[in-house]
């Protein structure tokens, strides 16, 4: 059974659609990141607080990004949509996997509602 999956994401959320023949099915992944970031925390001997906040932001959406990465793991065709850096981190961390030879867009877009990404998807694997 072909599956074909596009996503749209940024660091807060991911929607993600999957299209087979028997269906679609939409599914939401919240990252837990809020828009302004706050870690708790103090100054660190290895560095400053600044630096120990952008790791802490990191390794959140390092563990974001593997949730989704599991979601799409068996997807035949991948389309990664979004408005800012979050799909090209999501595609960097594809590489030298073998989801990234199955990557067919990384194309951007603004905030869309999940029937439009739906839409989008459909109409990018009816082509």
């Amino acid at each position: 059974m072909k599956k074909e999956v596009g996503l749209w994401i940024d660091h807060r959320k991911a929607v993600i659609v999957t299209v087979t023949d028997e269906g679609e099915e939409t599914k939401l992944i919240e990252s837990g990141m809020e828009k302004h970031v706050r870690f708790e925390g103090g100054s660190d001997v290895e560095g400053s607080a600044e630096d120990m906040r952008d790791r802490q932001f990191a390794n959140h959406l390092g563990r974001y990004y593997d949730r989704v990465i599991e979601c799409i793991g068996d997807a035949g065709s991948i389309l990664i949509l979004g408005p800012g850096e979050a799909k090209g981190e999501l595609e960097k961390r594809l590489q030298g996997t073998e989801l990234a030879g199955r990557v067919v867009g990384v194309e951007t877009v603004d905030k869309m509602t999940d029937r439009q990404i739906a839409a989008r998807v459909r109409e990018r694997f009816q082509e």
